[in-house]
């Protein structure tokens, strides 16, 4: 990767593509996760969301914006997530990836360049078919918790990500069973669920601009 703006004609090239799809996500999808019907959105009756996984340059390395939930909440508390929510009225998928982006973390949206999206993820336990999309800015963003559920912001490399030692897996105990969890490893944190599958694809869609790196296929 020569430069930033190599990586974004490139990243908007791969994305203009065919995209690697539902086989990447379920390579991070939990054991109970694990056939296609379950992902896809087609067919779902389902609530929609928009999210946003946001790239953007930092010395030499590119980094994806993530946020940790706050331990208190009722649902999902301390999970990490791409900053996003639930599409309103009369209101665009990617409309609603930047309103929410600008809601939970201060982004500027006129500061975003949307390169495209990326495959749709259906999420059974809350109903949701989340819509991801891929955006950048040209430099590190002025980012800070705006909503009451966001307590921490990530800043993630992405070739940290692309490297074998970030997946791991563990067995897990959810409700009451013994479940196969897939998780990426960032600091203290683990990033599994369904933000860890559309972060699969998304290092599926930019593996190809980091051929110097080993990773795994």
């Amino acid at each position: 990767m020569d430069s930033f703006d190599g990586f974004v004609t490139g990243l908007r090239e791969q994305l203009d593509g065919p995209l690697p799809g539902t086989s990447a996500q379920l390579t991070m999808a939990p054991s109970y996760r694990m056939t296609p019907e379950q992902a896809r959105v087609e067919g779902k009756s389902c609530r929609e969301a928009g999210v946003l996984a946001l790239l953007f340059p930092d010395g030499s390395r590119v980094h994806v914006v993530l946020t940790v939930r706050r331990d208190e909440l009722p649902d999902h508390p301390g999970q990490i997530a791409f900053p996003g929510g639930q599409r309103e009225a009369g209101e665009s998928l990617r409309a609603t990836a930047l309103r929410e982006a600008h809601e939970e973390v201060g982004l500027q949206r006129d500061r975003v360049q949307v390169l495209g999206a990326l495959t749709p993820l259906y999420i059974p336990p809350s109903n949701f078919c989340v819509h991801p999309f891929v955006g950048v800015t040209a430099a590190p963003p002025a980012l800070c918790p705006t909503d009451a559920e966001v307590a921490h912001i990530l800043r993630v490399p992405l070739d940290h990500l692309l490297r074998p030692e970030a997946r791991r897996r563990e067995p897990w105990t959810l409700h009451g069973s013994t479940v196969d969890v897939p998780f990426f490893a960032v600091d203290d944190h683990t990033v599994w669920g369904a933000t860890a599958m559309m972060l699969a694809e998304l290092l599926a869609v930019v593996r190809p601009l980091y051929p110097s790196l080993t990773i795994p296929s």
